[in-house]
């Protein structure tokens, strides 16, 4: 009987793979570099490669792996098909069939963010709850739905884009989805950043934030924490955009919580004080209650989710 299976996170410049037992612990974790050249032609052989190397260093069989779960930046759809991966120079093909012929072994796929998500609900801040949001922050805005206890992908995968929700009809830059005023021009850590600097240019209003020569959202969130009152403006600025389109996603998928990763989170309980306000005046009543919580598996999140999608179709862990 399987034992153990693997949890794979594709990222554009690393790989991230975890062994876990048939319970969901995490029993060891290690990277690869993600080879995006020639179209992305070497980034599964890699995989199968190492998850092949790791059974023979702990000696197991296929008849000991119950499968394995990967999830990498772009669509796929329920049937395991990415819809153009173009941070990896794929277009559209089965990951699941591709992988699993390499291996001999069952594979589950997904999309990155949803898998993160789903490993968010299981082992982290969203524990304990089957209706959630994640969102993650940081270079750009990424999101996740579960619903009921299982990804809402979406015909080609594309659900949870909650990055490229329109928020502004004044915006003259593009995103880089082509389109402009999306969500992610203005609360990613890139988006913080903008919206810190178009602050700055607009009068001479004091702030410690001058005297930086690089600002990051790190930056804007300790200038807020040390009470810096231009700080504090950028800072209602990022939560009441977000928090509104929190507030209509709300209003579609009624969750019990909202988990928030990424990078800019770091900012701490802080963050989710400028979103939730701005959250629950524009919320409908139904709604109103959901929950707010940092993300606490990090760069962790992915392995743990793909790891959950093999254990689910396998008939979940067990004990």
């Amino acid at each position: 009987m399987a034992k153990y299976c693997f949890g794979v996170d594709v990222g554009g410049t690393t790989v991230k793979l975890g062994c876990f037992d048939i319970e969901g612990n995490l029993l060891e974790k290690w990277e690869i570099p993600t080879r995006t050249a020639e179209g992305g032609k070497n980034i599964l052989p890699d995989v199968a490669d190492s998850i092949r190397d790791k059974m023979k260093e702990r000696q197991l069989n296929r008849e000991d792996v119950a499968g394995v779960g990967i999830g990498v930046p772009g669509p796929v759809d329920g049937a395991g098909t990415v819809y153009n991966a173009v941070n990896l120079s794929w277009g559209v093909f089965s990951i699941k069939n591709e992988l699993q012929g390499l291996l001999n072994i069952p594979v589950e796929a997904g999309n990155d963010a949803n898998v993160a998500a789903l490993g968010e609900m299981w082992k982290g801040g969203g524990q304990g709850h089957k209706n959630l949001v994640a969102v993650t922050l940081g270079t750009g805005v990424g999101g996740g739905i579960i619903a009921d206890g299982k990804i809402l992908s979406g015909i080609t995968g594309a659900a949870g884009e909650i990055g490229h929700i329109h928020v502004d009809d004044a915006e003259t830059e593009n995103c880089n989805c082509g389109n402009r005023g999306c969500l992610e021009q203005y609360t990613s850590a890139t988006g913080v950043v903008r919206l810190a600097k178009r602050r700055l240019a607009a009068d001479d209003m004091p702030s410690s934030m001058r005297n930086v020569e690089n600002i990051s959202a790190k930056t804007v969130f300790d200038a807020v924490k040390a009470g810096d009152a231009l700080a504090i403006e950028v800072a209602e600025q990022f939560g009441a955009i977000l928090g509104k389109a929190l507030a209509g996603i709300a209003c579609v998928v009624n969750p019990e919580i909202f988990v928030i990763g990424g990078g800019v989170s770091k900012a701490g309980p802080i963050l989710l004080e400028f979103i939730q306000k701005n959250y629950t005046p524009h919320v409908f009543h139904g709604s109103r209650g959901a929950l707010f919580a940092l993300a606490l598996l990090g760069n962790d999140a992915g392995i743990y989710g793909a790891a959950k999608l093999v254990l689910d179709r396998s008939g979940g862990p067990r004990g």
